[in-house]
């Protein structure tokens, strides 16, 4: 099994995405995403600098190093800028919209399915590996079940082989997408005229019930879990069902550790009681995703 550091969600100043990409060349990440997923506005990195930064990343380092795209794309000109990355001529691609999965079949070019793909059947995923999907990132909200069911079936329909499978398995979960900002509303700004404010928020903003349970994240556009996703405890699972990859998101510099602790759970695997503080894994087992099993 290899380990993954996925693209960052959140919106840092650019000299911070910089450091933070340089430490990921030295960290225990098999494989390294990166680009704006997001929004558009968070132009501290254009296109140029995300393509510049992963051959930074790329170079003199044994990882692969992945393109990801945006997921909610809105204006012609965000299509423009989703062309070039698609077409980058040097890196793997995630898609993570269908606008990018149509570009990469143009290309005549393999791609990854991102999370924000809707894919839950054996069906959806023989329409993807047509349009030249190698590697397939299971939607965040699917259980353990749900998973090795689907990779059986693939299995006895003859195409378990072309695809990689890959598992969010820590941090905090991508859930939905918005047309509207909800940090910008929270600072009762128009999403025009947002003056960029989620650069104030590195961790999002935290949304709570009346009891107090940490119910999401804000993060710009895109609604996150309240509570960090911990699969630790199921890699022998996953493992065991045939996942290749599972994937540590790049929520803060708590992710190097997270990959190192990954690591070693595979050599010798201690059981981690998870901190119901700060932590789930609801939805691999089946039950309200914000608890834990």
């Amino acid at each position: 099994m290899k380990f993954s550091l996925g693209p960052s969600l959140f919106f840092w100043p650019k000299a911070q995405v910089e450091d933070f990409y340089h430490k990921a060349k030295s960290s225990s990440a098999d494989i390294i995403y990166l680009g704006e997923t997001v929004c558009s506005k968070r132009r501290e990195l254009r296109a140029k600098d995300w393509l510049n930064l992963a051959h930074e990343v790329a170079k003199d380092c044994n990882k692969q190093v992945v393109v990801s795209t945006m997921t909610l794309l809105e204006s012609p000109a965000e299509i423009q800028v989703l062309k070039r990355l698609c077409d980058n001529g040097d890196f793997l691609v995630e898609a993570n919209d269908l606008s990018a999965v149509q570009i990469m079949h143009d290309l005549k070019m393999p791609f990854v399915a991102g999370p924000a793909i809707n894919c839950y059947n054996v069906s959806t995923l023989k329409v993807l590996l047509k349009q030249g999907m190698i590697r397939w990132l299971m939607p965040v909200e699917l259980s353990g079940d749900w998973l090795k069911t689907l990779l059986e079936q693939a299995t006895e329909q003859g195409i378990r082989e072309q695809f990689e499978c890959e598992v969010f398995s820590w941090g905090y979960l991508p859930l939905a997408y918005s047309a509207r900002c909800f940090t910008a509303r929270s600072e009762d700004r128009a999403k025009d005229d947002c003056q960029y404010c989620c650069i104030n928020y590195p961790q999002g903003r935290r949304m709570n019930s009346r009891e107090g349970e940490k119910v999401f994240v804000l993060n710009g556009i895109q609604t996150m879990s309240g509570y960090q996703y911990n699969l630790i405890n199921e890699l022998s699972s996953l493992q065991a069902m045939g996942v290749d990859i599972a994937r540590i998101s790049a929520d803060s510099e708590q992710a190097f550790e997270q990959l190192d602790k990954f690591k070693a759970q595979l050599i010798e695997p201690v059981n981690y009681p998870l901190d119901g503080v700060n932590e789930c894994n609801g939805f691999w087992h089946k039950i309200a995703g914000m608890s834990i099993a």
